[in-house]
């Protein structure tokens, strides 16, 4: 019975040793042209756990030197037909619970998603971009529309996240020929029983079931999304 009691304090203690403990998020993303590399280090306790992730995104097509990209593309012929319903009040009340059901879900992931993003910070954050288009003018004024881009996403990333340093942006213009180059690096963290928190309210949000719709066409939506998942 002793043994018993100090393996369950023992466990007790890795346990919350490890809810409060943080993991570090080292990620790096470099394109130049056609290639393209992502890679994603975890760390934890100090270096002492370590998990690295590399993902070479380029497929070049046999025949010529350029990049593959498979799109699927449909189109419908538009026909008109004429069909007249009735819509009674149960209808409308139908209609109106179906978009409160949808808004309530979406409204309910986005609150996880972002209360944890709250939680995560940003250490260090590098994004340097070298650009040419063979063209001086045009160049110029896509130097412009990147700067305001850059900014735009650092607004978007310093609302829902902590950035604990200045991020370090740059843009080299190349007027002479055309090129194509970027880096960007960071270094974020958070607590381990964070992300659990967030996995587990996420895993109860959809163990929950999908939406139950009261009209035909949203609820027969419904049920081939969740087939195809």
């Amino acid at each position: 019975m002793k043994w018993v009691l100090i393996a369950i304090i023992i466990f007790v203690i890795i346990f919350i040793t490890i809810l409060f403990s943080k993991l570090k998020v080292y990620f790096r993303y470099d394109h130049l042209n056609d290639d393209d590399h992502i890679k994603v280090e975890f760390r934890a306790w100090f270096g002492l756990i370590r998990y690295k992730i590399e993902m070479p995104l380029i497929k070049i097509d046999d025949n010529s030197p350029t990049v593959v990209v498979k799109q699927e593309k449909s189109m419908k012929q538009e026909s008109v037909n004429k069909d007249t319903k009735q819509f009674g009040a149960q209808d409308l009340l139908n209609y109106f619970h179906d978009v409160k059901a949808i808004l309530h879900s979406v409204v309910s992931l986005n609150r996880i998603i972002k209360k944890f993003l709250r939680k995560v910070t940003i250490r260090q954050f590098d994004w340097h971009t070298s650009f040419g288009l063979g063209d001086a003018a045009y160049t110029g004024m896509f130097t412009g529309a990147f700067w305001a881009m850059k900014g735009s996403i650092i607004g978007v990333i310093s609302h829902f996240m902590k950035l604990k340093t200045p991020p370090n942006l740059s843009i080299t213009p190349q007027f002479q020929f055309a090129l194509s180059q970027t880096s960007i690096s960071c270094i974020f963290y958070f607590r381990i029983g964070h992300a659990m928190l967030a996995g587990i309210k996420l895993m109860k949000y959809w163990k929950g079931g999908r939406t139950i719709f009261r009209t035909k066409s949203l609820s027969a939506l419904s049920n081939n999304k969740t087939k195809s998942m």
